[in-house]
């Protein structure tokens, strides 16, 4: 019994421990009792009566709350009355070296030369490694609770401790909530960057700026110094817990213990630290826990190990609650508790066969194999929450998330494989609501964003005004901060320069970290969100263009002449003569519009002389004939809806006329219609109706806001007309950018400039100068935000606030009140509004009166020259048969003129007052003479003095078109005439 109790008293530091030799001398005899059911029992049947495990642990957790959490396991379980009824537990603990791998591999063997079926820990992740490599070759169990670096399973391994690659998920998850894009790693160990390299290498995280650095106790500070140097407030700490109290006391020695700071630990012994100085700054501090302390069973199993002794008293020992509620201890503990369970499992299938093993022989148990696989099926829970294994590889548990807050560290959030982060307290992360928080924001001036009192009675806060100062009130109300505000210095909102990538104006405050907000009509675009945070837009616009109102076009006295353009006319006037000729044309070979004389109508058997005479086919008059200028004044008439005295009567000719008059239908129509809309409608004289007609000319002179989102849309843009645009911009001297909107807005009020411009900045220049307008619509959409530093945690909270604002109407309200309730708001007529239509005035269609005027000056030049004409023939006629002197051309045109101005007197004309012996008798002044149809003459006449007579009276010469056929007889005296000197009465 000696042998069994202690196997080898020889060796320095090695002991074998057993309750059984602790215990009185009633206890040693049943020890020896089991020892005889053991080898009467059959093997089939049942666990062999004591079960040998080994546990190594490093010198320094001699005593600690580890070996006394292993203690308390194995004397727990063989209490247990239904785990192994039949079976106890005996260990055997080691102690070796930290980082000495061959007194560790040395005990290992010690411990399975004396016949142990399970070896624990220890929990070095170095020393573990090598001990697995012995359990691994004898097929013994290792039942471990370490941090494992090694992705790969094995096969004769249990690790109670969650696997790395799921802890960096967790990692991973509470960054991407908290939005970290610029993390510092923080280690201390060696493998430490081996731990985290899943964390760093991955794929879902690549927009995030990483920092790792090595510390250890000597250099907290200088690499603390170094990261607040480069403004990193997230920072990632893997350090050893027991030299956190070094590492928090550097963090308050840099003053980087306030609210911009957060704190993520990889230590799941948070609660152990001592982080008083930390409560009351409102640091961000942030840790997982394995250990549900909440629950009632796991604070009842921590109360009654601290107040177990390893000798079976109950009186308290020196291991506080406190020290043993670490995530060491509980992880050992519940390794205990899995083996216990596997060996339940195994003894209701087949018995544990017990077998001599030695390192030397390297002969590896049979039974280890079958043992290990039942321990690694066991799903349960323990202190460390639900545990389930896969491959010897923890895959269940639960991770509370803890934050510091003012009172203690609080539960906020959980995380586990399967459902990933849940965070039930978001505003734990930032309370805002109990803090005292001074934020330094900073803006731009700009009409009505922001604008300044420059009287010396403003001070502070007070100078500024308008729409976004007024928004910043209400955010900050209803969000829980007081706010310093001031200007940017170099007065722009910022953009990156293309060749050396810096950033200018906000965007540069607020990369280094020298502001906590920036309020303005600062527009959200990719490239400062890659750099900087926006909260969610309070305005929606887009790029749109600003020009001079273009001056009303100049009404022109030949408006008339626009509804149809040059061409159409043209056709026109082509089409008359083309008409007019093929009238005349097709009036020609119809034999019924121009009838032949009949032939005389002779008897037979009659002399000619006799023969009767048939009647004459009586010709229509010359004015009523198909000539050439008859079809042109058919044709003309026809056009302008009036009669011309002419018209066809054979059928060709009348379809002729007939799709004349449909022509002249639809053009009249149409003419008609577009006259009154280029009459009622006013037009303006607009160079530029958007944005691809800015581009195509080079007259006009277009810029943009220097170093804003505009011009950086242009410079980035991808379309072809926009780059083209920016080409422009660029190359233009002067220098096309403006300082400030009031520049632009001035350069266009000068002339010959277009400013693009946000739609919202130019709604209220527009509002307030009834001389200019916006051209065309938006070339973009995109909005306003407030801009935070990447990862700040106000970002959130105001987004939350602006939805707040755009859902109650408040932000509308505000908009109209700094747009549309202003007294210089300007008030322009709108063109094409009015309730009826506007009167149209001579400048409209004073063209027509021109065109009457000068067709009267045409006609009267016209005639002017019929009558000189004739008057010239006339004279030179009657120069050869009259010997008496003439009057002259201008004497006679004056008579003329005094005629026709004459409006009682004489109805005689003056030019007919010349003596004709051959067709007036002497010393009278009548003649009678039968009153025939037009074209024939009485027909006792001769034909020579027919045609005396039609000189005389008519004032024309000889025309041979005038010998018609032959002259009827004189009709009786009733049908005569008397003819005056003057023509007929």
């Amino acid at each position: 019994m000696a042998k069994w109790c202690r196997l080898d008293e020889n060796l320095t530091n090695d002991r074998f421990d057993c309750f059984s030799c602790r215990r009185n001398m009633c206890d040693k005899l049943l020890v020896f009792i089991y020892l005889i059911l053991d080898c009467l029992c059959t093997p089939i049947m049942c666990l062999p009566p004591f079960i040998k495990i080994g546990a190594i642990f490093t010198e320094d957790q001699k005593n600690s709350s580890t070996e006394h959490a292993f203690v308390y396991a194995v004397d727990k379980i063989n209490r247990d009355e239904h785990l192994l009824p039949h079976s106890k537990l005996v260990y055997d603990i080691q102690f070796v070296p930290t980082d000495d791998s061959f007194h560790a591999s040395k005990k290992a063997c010690f411990q399975v030369q004396h016949g142990v079926q399970a070896i624990f820990g220890p929990t070095d992740p170095i020393l573990g490694a090598h001990i697995h490599s012995i359990c691994d070759a004898l097929d013994i169990p290792h039942i471990e609770a370490r941090l494992d670096l090694d992705e790969e399973s094995r096969e004769l391994s249990v690790n109670l401790y969650p696997a790395q690659s799921l802890l960096n998920r967790a990692y991973q998850d509470v960054m991407s909530y908290l939005n970290w894009t610029k993390v510092a790693i923080i280690y201390e160990q060696d493998y430490g960057l081996m731990k985290l390299r899943e964390l760093i290498r991955a794929p879902g995280r690549r927009d995030v700026e990483l920092h790792l650095r090595q510390a250890e106790p000597a250099t907290y500070r200088d690499v603390l110094k170094e990261i607040k140097s480069k403004e990193i407030h997230n920072l990632l700490i893997d350090t050893k817990p027991e030299n956190m109290h070094l590492f928090l006391r550097g963090i308050l020695q840099l003053q980087m213990n306030d609210f911009k700071f957060h704190y993520l630990f990889t230590s799941f012994d948070i609660e152990t630290f001592d982080l008083e100085d930390f409560k009351y700054n409102f640091v961000n501090m942030t840790a997982f826990r394995i250990i549900d302390t909440e629950d009632v069973g796991v604070r009842e199993i921590f109360k009654d190990m601290a107040r177990f002794q390893p000798d079976g008293s109950s009186s308290p020992s020196n291991h506080s609650l406190l020290s043993l509620i670490k995530a060491e201890p509980a992880l050992v503990y519940d390794s205990v508790h899995v083996f216990a369970v596997g060996l339940q499992t195994l003894e209701q299938s087949h018995p544990l066969k017990l077998e001599n093993i030695s390192c030397s022989e390297e002969r590896p148990w049979d039974a280890g194999l079958s043992l290990v696989n039942y321990v690694n099926s066991v799903e349960t829970k323990g202190l460390s929450g639900p545990i389930e294994f896969k491959e010897g590889k923890r895959t269940q548990f639960k991770l509370d998330l803890l934050k510091l807050k003012q009172h203690s560290l609080v539960k906020v959030g959980e995380w586990s494989p399967a459902g990933g982060v849940n965070i039930s307290d978001n505003a734990a992360f930032f309370d805002s609501g109990t803090m005292n928080v001074t934020l330094i924001v900073i803006t731009i001036l700009d009409t009505p964003f922001v604008m300044m009192h420059y009287g010396k009675n403003y001070t502070g806060n007070a100078r500024f005004y308008g729409f976004c100062v007024d928004l910043l009130n209400i955010i900050a109300q209803h969000v829980g901060f007081d706010y310093i505000l001031d200007l940017v210095p170099d007065r722009k909102y910022g953009a990156q320069d293309p060749v050396t990538g810096e950033w200018n104006g906000i965007v540069y405050q607020l990369i280094k970290h020298k502001a906590d907000l920036a309020v303005g009509s600062m527009t959200i675009n990719y490239a400062r969100e890659s750099v900087i945070d926006f909260t969610k837009p309070f305005m929606n616009l887009g790029i749109s263009i600003l020009f001079k109102v273009p001056t009303e076009k100049e009404s022109k006295l030949f408006t008339f002449m626009h509804p149809f353009g040059r061409e159409t006319w043209a056709l026109v006037s082509v089409a008359l003569i083309v008409v007019s000729v093929s009238l005349m044309l097709v009036a020609r070979v119809s034999p019924y519009e121009c009838p032949k004389p009949r032939p005389p109508l002779l008897r037979p058997g009659v002399e000619p002389e006799t023969q009767p005479r048939r009647p004459p086919r009586l010709w229509p008059p010359l004015s009523r004939r198909l000539t050439l200028s008859n079809c042109v004044w058919f044709i003309f008439g026809v056009l302008l809806r009036q009669g011309s005295g002419v018209s066809p009567q054979a059928t060709s000719t009348r379809i002729v006329g007939g799709i004349w008059w449909f022509f002249t239908l639809i053009i009249i129509s149409s003419y008609t219609a577009n006259l009154a809309a280029f009459l009622t409608v006013e037009r303006m004289i607009t160079p530029i109706e958007n944005a691809e007609g800015l581009a195509a000319q080079t007259d006009i002179s277009y810029g943009t806001l220097d170093s804003g989102s505009t011009m950086t849309f242009f410079r980035d843009s991808m379309i072809e007309t926009y780059k083209k645009m920016w080409r422009f911009m660029e190359n233009k001297k002067p220098s096309v950018f403006v300082p400030t909107y009031e520049e632009g807005i001035k350069r266009v009020l000068e002339g010959n400039y277009a400013f693009l411009m946000e739609s919202t900045m130019l709604d209220y220049a527009v509002q307030r100068n009834c001389n200019l307008t916006q051209i065309g619509g938006l070339l973009d959409s995109k909005g306003y935000g407030i801009a935070t530093p990447m990862g700040s945690p106000w970002r959130d909270k105001i987004s939350l606030a602006i939805l707040e604002l755009q859902e109650k109407g408040e932000i509308q309200i505000l908009y109209d009140k700094w747009w549309k309730n202003s007294a210089d708001t300007c008030t322009r007529t709108e063109k094409g509004k009015e309730s009826k239509a506007s009167a149209l005035g001579v400048d409209n269609i004073g063209g027509v009166f021109v065109v009457l005027l000068c067709g009267l000056a045409v006609a009267v030049m016209v005639a002017i020259f019929e009558f000189y004409y004739n008057s010239k023939a006339i004279s030179k006629s009657e120069s050869r048969t009259m010997a008496t002197p003439q009057q002259s051309l201008c004497a006679e045109m004056a008579g003329e003129l005094c005629f026709a101005l004459r409006c009682r007197g004489s109805r005689q004309r003056p030019a007919l007052k010349r003596q004709c012996s051959k067709c007036v008798p002497t010393g009278s002044s009548t003649t009678y003479m039968p009153a025939l149809p037009a074209g024939l003459e009485p027909p006792h006449l001769q034909p020579h003095d027919i045609r005396q007579r039609r000189n005389c009276s008519i004032g024309h010469g000889y025309d041979p078109r005038d010998e018609g056929p032959p002259i009827p007889p004189p009709p009786p005296p009733s049908q005569r005439i008397r003819l005056t000197a003057a023509g007929r009465d």
